[in-house]
């Protein structure tokens, strides 16, 4: 059986490969396709067309993909979303999820349009029609083929919000951050405990123990099993 599905896999991403191209073809330079293979998360992007976010082959998936495998088998796909690469362009995007033939997730098919030129012709409109709007707060995504730089980039993230480091943080917000990681999808990357043990400075049977207990108190909170 599992020989069975490992090639049906194998199947649909080699079958949509030339998918990729071809919507990146569609919609020109300003667009970017990545197919993933999140049997692999440190190694996921298996073919990538356009380079709005500069993915390459054998790259890693960024925290969005993170938070899909976060998500298990009950991921959904998440349509026409809005953030910012770390380099301050402006990005619409798509990230659909692939299944098997028993619903599954194994991967995903990306699609990300850089739309910061249509943002700044918006805004220019505005003006010129006297029509001023505060622009929205949008989250920043680290996209990158270094899965140790994603994890990095989501624990600055997570650490900054409780506004301070790790010895300023009281046994609660120190439980928060750990399930907010794991919500993200982080500790499903190999190693990832270890690194972010390193980058807070502790341990790493004090990360597990922390993750084990964040776990527990979702559980709780959730009524699953405890």
């Amino acid at each position: 059986m599992r020989e069975t599905l490992t090639a049906e896999r194998d199947a649909i991403l080699a079958a949509l490969t030339p998918v990729v191209e071809g919507i990146a073809a569609t919609f020109g330079p300003v667009c970017e396709v990545v197919l993933h293979d999140y049997r692999n998360p440190e190694k996921s992007v298996v073919a990538v067309a356009g380079s709005v976010t500069g993915r390459t082959v054998g790259g890693a998936m960024s925290e969005i993909g993170m938070r899909v495998l976060a998500g298990g088998d009950e991921a959904a796909d998440e349509l026409n979303y809005v953030t910012r690469t770390r380099n301050g362009a402006l990005v619409k995007s798509s990230t659909m999820v692939l299944r098997d033939s028993t619903g599954a997730v194994f991967g995903a098919l990306c699609v990300n349009v850089d739309v910061s030129a249509v943002s700044q012709v918006h805004g220019l409109l505005g003006a010129l029609a006297g029509i001023r709007s505060e622009p929205a707060e949008l989250p920043t995504t680290t996209f990158g083929d270094d899965i140790d730089s994603v994890v990095d980039a989501l624990v600055d993230v997570h650490q900054s919000k409780q506004r301070g480091n790790w010895a300023e943080l009281d046994r609660a917000e120190r439980l928060e951050l750990f399930g907010g990681l794991d919500a993200r999808g982080v500790f499903a990357v190999r190693g990832a405990v270890e690194q972010v043990a390193a980058r807070l400075g502790i341990s790493r049977a004090s990360a597990y123990n922390y993750l084990s207990q964040a776990r527990a108190a979702h559980d709780t909170s959730t009524g699953g099993p405890a």
